[in-house]
């Protein structure tokens, strides 16, 4: 009689282990964030993995391409806006060299009983030029177990570009006056993310009584020469600080360009001999 309960027993143990093992898997991965993309390699951390297959059993992991147009399991691409895409990988590994793809055996489990943790390591390479916005991917994980029914689940990729400026210029020097009418010119030079809308503004300078229409130089005697500074080599177009009115509206290329700055000194205008000068800021609205 004891001999028949052991092996009842033994029956139940083995009955218990094999619905352990055949048990459906289980997956789940939370959104991929890399963040603000600045155009440098961007390695941000980890996105970990949660794999729950049961007792003992085997399975592998895929990775698909995601969504994105052209897209391949070694070049991913999340699309932002007018459709314009970020490039990036998933690698299996913290040294981003073996790549995470979408055969059934990149990845093997262990087989082991409760949640099994496997990170992704995500990477976009430098040097992308790419429209300000908000970018995503999908991308959907294939579990294939040894034992039990393949499973899918999804999960997003994304980042953000924002749009910086950069804004330099020149001196411009109108040279000796004479009481001739003199003209002169400088450039500005900007650098914005690419596909940026922005507008450059040119204040009224230091001079007391000056206006963007009006400019003034000013001698150390407190003496003052007129001037006026234009957006076009004809000079027709007078250059100020207001956006829509006067100032230069430009899209960026993700290059730096520069923007000619046209500079006139009408005649017949006097004043003691003296080294003039005045101080314009450049304004970037973006």
């Amino acid at each position: 009689m004891r001999q028949w309960l052991g092996l009842v027993a033994l029956m139940l143990l083995l009955a218990w282990g094999a619905r352990a093992a055949t048990a459906a898997c289980t997956v789940s991965v939370p959104t991929m964030n890399f963040g603000t993309y600045t155009g440098t390699l961007s390695t941000p951390g980890a996105t970990p993995m949660t794999v729950n297959c049961g007792l003992l059993a085997s399975y592998t992991v895929a990775l698909n391409q995601g969504v994105g147009i052209g897209a391949t399991t070694t070049t991913r691409k999340m699309t932002g806006p007018g459709s314009t895409q970020l490039n990036y990988q998933m690698f299996q590994d913290s040294s981003r060299t073996a790549n995470w793809g979408n055969t059934t055996d990149i990845v093997h489990g262990t087989g082991i009983i409760g949640n099994q943790t496997i990170n992704i390591y995500p990477q976009a390479a430098a040097g992308q030029i790419v429209q300000p916005g908000t970018y995503t991917d999908t991308i959907t994980v294939t579990v294939t177990p040894s034992l039990s029914t393949v499973v899918t689940t999804t999960f997003t990729v994304t980042a953000t570009v924002l749009a910086t400026c950069t804004v330099s210029a020149s001196a411009l020097n109108f040279g000796n006056y004479l009481g001739a009418l003199v003209d002169a010119s400088s450039a500005v030079t900007v650098n914005c993310t690419n596909l940026t809308v922005f507008n450059i503004g040119l204040n009224a300078g230091t001079a007391t009584g000056a206006t963007v229409n009006t400019r003034k130089m000013t001698s150390p005697a407190s003496a003052t020469l007129n001037y006026t500074l234009f957006r076009d080599s004809a000079r027709t177009v007078n250059w100020g600080n207001t956006v829509g009115t006067d100032t230069l509206l430009s899209q960026a290329n993700g290059t730096p360009v520069q923007y000619g700055v046209f500079g006139r000194m009408a005649a017949g205008q006097s004043g003691n001999p003296a080294l003039y000068s005045d101080t314009i800021i450049v304004t970037v609205t973006y």
